[in-house]
């Protein structure tokens, strides 16, 4: 695989102002297919809902959670590679994430954007959707603070306030680089952004010592959001969900399936819009040893899933686990295992590690097993409740699935704005990165 020269220190600036400045027809018409795919696959199924109602998807009696509320774990899960992956390698001082956390961290709020919409297409009745905040609604009623899905709410709030000012705080030096080349209205707002930013010493040191305390602050709030969101099902008594290791099964399968994410989207910038001097083969190599130890780590809690269910030797976690293994939708869960299980295990090579098309492929292949996993978890769950009168079918209806695909337009949407109006490499840091022959080129 052929890697780039090292940029100078001039071309930072050049390559990374010139995606934000430079539109071409290629960005427009991407943008347009990403808000048309939107519109008609996700909002206008959307607003069909509202008017004949919740009946429109496929839940019922039996499963009164489906695809919306799996769609909305998937979605929090994605986030939370971004944020949480760029603090921990901060603290850690490794160099190599300089050149990509700033599109990583974009990740997370766009995935958390996302997630928030689930969220109220599932509610159905959209406009009471503010009597899941901690204050007293029209009729003086408080919420339910003992509800996981009260605890949903808080957690997302605090995580998705923490990742903003994370990745607006790293921005600052960025933004003051965009004002000082560039005129007119876009100078001028960018002179507000910058906070009268002008590099100096003092600056540095404090944007330093508050960019590591967000670092730290942001690793236990990660992992503690969805440990709550996999409280929603562990704190219930249904067979197949109520199992104390949710919480740790969810966090992993959040961080894998969230690095996964941040290949392809590597990718996409790599190849769109012409970042291959700054995301190189280290990065790839790296993310895909992480995602080789995150697909193991997967895997044994999966089996420890299994086993504990059948070690446990009643007949309830039996017939849920007959269900799952051999029902109606086994291939959907051993299609799970192929993608996020026996495929990750290609990166045990270094030539599959050290392809970025061989890598997109894997990480697209994890995220479908992921997507799968979630809703997996609610279709051979809640159905197969404890007696066979309260057994029945989930099955996705059209309007849920168009609104899974559009919502993937969003996120995409929601980044190609993102790229137009934020530095998506950090132009600082990347700089720091350079050896002192490039610095002086």
């Amino acid at each position: 695989m052929a890697e780039y020269q090292e940029p100078a220190w001039g071309d930072v600036n050049k390559d990374v102002l010139r995606s934000m400045m430079v539109t071409t027809p290629k960005y427009w018409w991407l943008l347009g297919t990403t808000v048309t795919i939107a519109v008609v696959m996700f909002f206008l199924p959307w607003f069909y809902q509202w008017n004949v109602g919740v009946g429109a998807a496929g839940m019922n009696r039996n499963a009164m959670w489906g695809t919306y509320l799996s769609n909305f774990i998937f979605w929090i899960g994605l986030s939370h590679s971004g944020t949480l992956l760029s603090a921990v390698l901060h603290i850690t001082q490794s160099s190599w994430r300089k050149t990509i956390y700033r599109s990583a961290e974009a990740m997370t709020l766009f995935s958390l954007m996302t997630a928030a919409m689930f969220v109220m297409v599932h509610v159905g009745r959209v406009w009471f959707v503010h009597w899941s905040f901690p204050v007293p609604n029209a009729m003086g009623l408080w919420p339910n603070f003992r509800s996981p899905l009260m605890f949903d709410v808080m957690a997302i709030t605090t995580y998705l306030t923490a990742s903003s000012i994370f990745i607006y705080m790293g921005s600052v030096p960025d933004f003051a680089a965009v004002r000082d080349n560039s005129t007119g209205m876009r100078r001028r707002l960018y002179t507000i952004f910058s906070f009268g930013w002008r590099g100096t010493e003092h600056q540095w040191h404090t944007l330093n010592w508050a960019y590591t305390f967000f670092a730290v602050l942001v690793i236990p709030l990660a992992v503690s959001v969805h440990s709550i969101v996999s409280w929603d099902f562990a704190l219930s008594v249904v067979p197949g969900l109520h199992h104390t290791i949710f919480a740790p099964y969810f966090v992993c399968g959040a961080i894998y399936s969230g690095t996964a994410g941040i290949v392809t989207v590597m990718y996409v910038l790599r190849k769109a819009f012409g970042y291959e001097k700054y995301i190189r083969e280290i990065h790839v190599d790296n993310l895909g040893k992480l995602l080789l130890v995150l697909s193991l780590i997967w895997s044994y809690i999966n089996i420890m899933e299994l086993f504990n269910a059948w070690y446990g030797g009643t007949s309830f976690e039996g017939e849920w686990l007959k269900f799952r293994l051999t029902g109606f939708y086994a291939p959907l869960y051993w299609e799970m295992i192929l993608f996020c299980a026996v495929a990750p295990l290609l990166m045990f090579s270094n030539k599959i590690r050290k392809s970025w098309n061989k890598m997109l492929i894997l990480s697209i292949l994890i995220n479908i097993g992921m997507l799968t996993e979630r809703f997996i978890i609610v279709a051979t769950a809640l159905p197969r409740k404890f007696l066979p009168d309260a057994f029945g079918f989930y099955v996705p209806s059209l309007v849920e699935i168009s609104i899974t695909i559009g919502s993937f337009a969003i996120f995409a949407t929601l980044f190609l704005i993102f790229v137009k109006w934020v530095p998506c490499i950090s132009i600082y840091e990347t700089k720091e990165t350079l050896t002192p022959l490039r610095r002086d080129a």
